[in-house]
């Protein structure tokens, strides 16, 4: 972390300095007048990637935009203002955002699913697309995606720097304020999208609907919102109906939209904005309905709740394909229940649909990985709902792996959970599962220093983090009735106390390669790479592990967290960080 934040410090502060130099102003020419070309502006000179994303993580902790944040939340309405004017400062403008052919999704639960679904079917046929999406598991280049590939290093460095010098250009003139994190990569989205000519962009909203920052969106072509639950109780609301109207924030009139079920008091509110909004609403009809010539429709996505998921993506890209392609036809044909909802008729997928779903991959949902004796189940779920989903996914797979083991399997559950989140909830959903060991770490990549920047969060304290994983601990020994031990020490020598001595049945890690590497028990040459450092763990605690070294296959869930999920490719996956 030391090192990247030098980087900053040192180069991000020349930067800033060249920035305000006349002569450099004059090599960006027209960077003070208020509509400028977003095509003209070069590449920083001597600036490379890993200084573009530290520079890009010093937006997560601005203190004015933190600052502004917390006064819009009080004037939701100010978010979308001050979105816009951020836009306008980068060089782009809302007329230019209706050029991208936006199918615009949001929801509580399997938004980005739906979204990867979508992107795949119509990138099978033959269109270039363009995808945002959040937040990254690995690195930060995973969030715009072009034909369903990360950009390159290469062309996020390169318009990373062309967006932030505008912003850093005219700040003076706003009062010193820049867009916080998501709100600028939201933005950089938008330019990277209109300089590769994508002829769509999926865009996947980041919270909420209605005053989240991709709501600038004027016209997109058609609109989805996936299932609904509770979720960023204290921006969104704390019932499913204030939820709702959030959600329903992205309709625009005359714009098509669907939604999968819903809960009844969610689709009421659901039905008056879109009515309110003058938006025809469709409810997505079940998988089962679809009509092939190859029998059941087979998804990429494991797990029960993606079938919703990718009949909202059918219905999203069959209408995007209709205004694309066939503009005089109407809309997906409907029949009206006496409810007054619109519902959205089943249609036999094309050839290319059907292998889209099948073709679909989103990694860190639903996810399998088997090194050796060593397979991983990753699951992001962080909510209730997602998280019964997980449990159900699971204990399906988890089964049908352990019917094919040569011996006995020891099941370790790697958990973490981030926010206002009641983890307590998620925990008690998970004891089912009748796991072996309970392993709770930080999202903290490697305990040693790195530059890993895009994974590094400013806004937690490392203290609150740990704080946060003994919670979780105590919480999961009251749940399986372990009693709370008090007498807890970390795993790590010459440390503070934090992981139980005399039970073995729960464990706390510093960091995701410790954990891993304790649960994997050298069995795992990946983790065991002699290439990575982790700091010396406790013999007394190594001994603990023994279970781990007898049995024939050691499975590990590892889920509560996206952001823990991607911390752990980052190790399992060596690919993914390159």
């Amino acid at each position: 972390m030391m090192v990247c934040m030098s980087r900053v410090w040192q180069r991000g502060s020349a930067f800033a300095a060249r920035l305000r130099r006349k002569d450099w102003a004059c090599r960006l020419a027209g960077l003070s007048v208020k509509h400028y070309s977003t095509k003209t502006a070069p590449q920083i000179p001597g600036m490379e990637y890993q200084d573009a994303i530290c520079t890009l993580n010093t937006l997560q902790t601005n203190a004015s935009a933190l600052e502004q944040v917390r006064r819009e939340r009080s004037h939701p309405q100010l978010q979308l203002q001050a979105m816009r004017s951020f836009l306008e400062r980068s060089g782009l403008t809302v007329e230019e955002l209706d050029h991208l052919n936006i199918i615009h999704v949001t929801g509580t639960k399997g938004k980005g699913s739906t979204c990867a679904f979508t992107e795949q079917i119509l990138r099978s046929y033959g269109f270039r697309t363009g995808f945002y999406s959040s937040p990254h598991l690995v690195q930060v280049r995973e969030r715009i995606r072009i034909n369903g590939q990360p950009i390159g290093k290469e062309l996020f460095t390169k318009y990373f720097w062309q967006v932030y010098g505008r912003l850093d250009e005219t700040k003076d003139a706003h009062g010193g304020t820049m867009p916080a994190y998501f709100r600028f990569l939201t933005i950089l989205a938008f330019h990277v999208f209109l300089q590769e000519k994508v002829d769509l962009a999926v865009i996947e909203v980041g919270i909420g609907g209605a005053y989240d920052c991709t709501n600038i969106i004027r016209k997109p072509w058609v609109c989805g919102i996936s299932s609904l639950g509770i979720d960023h109780t204290q921006i969104l609301g704390d019932t499913i109906e204030k939820i709702a109207w959030q959600k329903g924030g992205i309709f625009k009139p005359g714009v098509p939209a669907f939604t999968v079920k819903q809960p009844e008091d969610a689709m009421v509110v659901l039905r008056d904005r879109a009515k309110e909004i003058k938006c025809p609403l469709w409810v997505c009809p079940e998988l089962e309905g679809y009509q092939t010539d190859c029998g059941p429709l087979r998804l990429g996505l494991a797990g029960q709740h993606q079938r919703s998921n990718a009949s909202l993506a059918l219905q999203l890209s069959h209408t995007w394909l209709q205004r694309r392609c066939l503009p005089d036809k109407s809309f997906p044909s409907t029949s009206v229940e006496n409810a007054g909802v619109l519902q959205g008729t089943s249609f036999k997928p094309s050839p290319i649909m059907v292998k889209g779903l099948a073709d679909t991959e989103w990694p860190g949902r639903n996810q399998t990985l088997k090194h050796g004796a060593v397979t991983y189940f990753l699951d992001g779920a962080h909510t209730m709902r997602s998280m019964q989903a997980c449990v159900h996914w699971f204990t399906e797979t988890a089964a049908q792996h352990e019917r094919n083991a040569s011996g006995p399997v020891a099941r370790v559950l790697l958990f973490n959970a981030t926010g206002e989140r009641d983890s307590a909830v998620m925990l008690k959903l998970l004891v089912p599962c009748h796991f072996d060991f309970a392993v709770f770490c930080p999202n903290i990549t490697e305990a040693i220093a790195s530059c890993n920047a895009d994974q590094q969060n400013f806004n937690v304290s490392v203290e609150n983090m740990l704080t946060r994983c003994l919670d979780n601990e105590r919480s999961w020994r009251l749940h399986n009735r372990l009693g709370d031990n008090q007498g807890t020490q970390l795993l790590i020598e010459d440390s503070l106390p934090l992981v139980p001595e005399k039970k073995a049945d729960t464990l706390v890690f510093p960091c995701i390669l410790s954990a891993l590497r304790w649960i994997s028990q050298g069995r795992d040459s990946v983790v065991a790479d002699p290439a990575k450092t982790v700091l010396p763990v406790k013999p007394n605690i190594m001994d603990k592990a023994a279970p781990l070294c007898d049995v024939a296959e050691i499975h590990v869930l590892i889920t509560g967290s996206l952001h823990l999920v991607g911390g752990a490719l980052k190790h399992l996956d060596p690919a993914s960080s390159k």
